[in-house]
Order: C-alpha cells, then sequence, then structure tokens
C-alpha cells in the first residue's frame, strides 16, 4: 500500500520508463506518474503507448511518449538529448524493455535470433546507462533500474540467448553500480519471475501444458501481476532504498528458493 507521503514523492522528477507499452512498464510508468514524476515513456509499439498515455491522464503526474528503438544508440541518444532540453533533468530510469526469443537448443539456436535478443535486452541497457548516466550527474544524482530476469540466476533450458542476456543485465549493473556509487547514483536490477505480461501470456497460449506446470511450481502458486514487478523497480529508485548498490532485486514468489514442500 502506497502511503500518502509516498504518493507525492516524486514530485518534481523526472522519470524514463523503457518498454512502456505493455505490461511491467506500463504499470511503472503509470506508478511514477501517480507518485508526481513527468514520466517519459518508451516503445517500438504505438498503439501501447497510446493506451498507456489514455490511463495517464487523470494521475497527479504527467506523461510523454516516445516511439524509440532501444537498440539503436542514434535514437537513444536523441531521446536522452530531448529529455535534457524539455526536462532539464533526469532522476530516474527504469530500463525494462525486452524480448525472450524462441526456444532453441543452444547448437540449433539461430545466430540472428540470438544476436537480437543480446542487442534488445543486453545492448539496450548498456545503451541506456551511456546516455542516461551522464544527464543524471549533471542533475545532481539519480537511480537507475535495469530488468534482469530469474534466468540471470538459472540456466532455463532452450533460453540461452535470453539467460545470457539477463546474466549480462545483472554484469552490467554492477560495474555500472561500482562506478557510480561515489557519484550520486544508484544502479540496481530487478529479476522477475514469472509475471503475467501479455508477452508471457502469448507464450503461455502456444504451450499451456508448460505454463500450467510453471505456475505449480512456484511457491506462491501464481504468476505476478506487472504491477507488483513495478511497485519494485518504483521502490529501487525511491529514497526508501538508498543504502542498495548493485542489488539484484529477485521478485519471484520464491519461484529460485530451490528445496520443496512439506
Amino acid at each position: 500500500m502506497v502511503t500518502d507521503e509516498q504518493r507525492r514523492d516524486f514530485t518534481g522528477k523526472v522519470a524514463l520508463v523503457t518498454g512502456a507499452g505493455s505490461g511491467i512498464g506500463r504499470e511503472a510508468a503509470l506508478g511514477f506518474a501517480r507518485r508526481g514524476a513527468l514520466v517519459y515513456a518508451i516503445d517500438v509499439d504505438d498503439r501501447g503507448l497510446a493506451e498507456t498515455l489514455a490511463q495517464s491522464e487523470q494521475l497527479d503526474g504527467s506523461v510523454r511518449t516516445a516511439h524509440v528503438d532501444v537498440s539503436d544508440e542514434a535514437q537513444v541518444a536523441g531521446l536522452l538529448a530531448r529529455i535534457e532540453s524539455e526536462a532539464g533533468r533526469l532522476d530516474a530510469a527504469f530500463n525494462n524493455a525486452g524480448i525472450t526469443g524462441g526456444t532453441h537448443r543452444i547448437e540449433e539456436y539461430p545466430t540472428a535470433e540470438f544476436e537480437r535478443v543480446l542487442s534488445v535486452n543486453l545492448k539496450s541497457v548498456f545503451l541506456g546507462m551511456k546516455y542516461e548516466l551522464p544527464l543524471m550527474l549533471r542533475s545532481g544524482g539519480g537511480a537507475v533500474v535495469n530488468t534482469a530476469s530469474v534466468a540471470a540466476v538459472t540456466g532455463p533450458g532452450g533460453m540461452s540467448a535470453y539467460a545470457a542476456s539477463k546474466h549480462g543485465v545483472h554484469g552490467l549493473t554492477r560495474v555500472a553500480a561500482m562506478e557510480n556509487a561515489s557519484r550520486g547514483i544508484r544502479v540496481n536490477a530487478i529479476a522477475p519471475g514469472w509475471t503475467e505480461t501479455p508477452m508471457v501470456v502469448a507464450n503461455s497460449r502456444q504451450n499451456p501444458a508448460f505454463a500450467e506446470l510453471a505456475k505449480k511450481a512456484i511457491p506462491a502458486k501464481r504468476g505476478a501481476q506487472p504491477s507488483e514487478i513495478a511497485d519494485a523497480a518504483i521502490w529501487l529508485c525511491s529514497n526508501e532504498a538508498s543504502y542498495l548498490y548493485g542489488h539484484l532485486l529477485v521478485v519471484d514468489g520464491g519461484m529460485t528458493i530451490g528445496g520443496f514442500e512439506l
């Protein structure tokens, strides 16, 4: 439950959320706006962004949208230049955009698809921070959260590209945290488990038996709602997480606890 004080704790601040056209990103953009931030919501899904914008109209903050391919350096650089020109600062960045890619054994994984997954999931986080961090420094500090996955601490069969990209996000987060801790910028990551996003729901329809088995294996006996993951990311950007640096916050309903239930 968000307290009255928390409802305005991002007032006067600027937040950037990628992958904001649906799922976790949409909920994060709305959450930041609800708590008073000016939010730049980014995606390549124009219809999804329009829906996010429509849902934000009654909230305390303000949402501005942009069609940006976060794996394209020129587009990312242009976005941050726009934010600096319009808002003059950046206080929070949630680098969340990502894709799962296909499911193949390593020896059968299409090289082009492997490269695409790493580009969208990992290169985008590098590019985001490359241009976010200088603006945060000029703004007097801030917080960055990158979306990894439970696949950053496990080895899900058939998902070599996804797992490699998310392990990379974890490592990149730790390096960025080390480099920026003394400069007033905190960098952390979240590791969502099974989350009921449109992407996951669509994949589940293709293999409902696997989806049901996966959810039964979660101690909480359900997948997360996107808002539950978004709330964790927003918390990491808030002053309540002021002493967290380079942390991977696992939000998975107990999925990676291990062991078994009596």
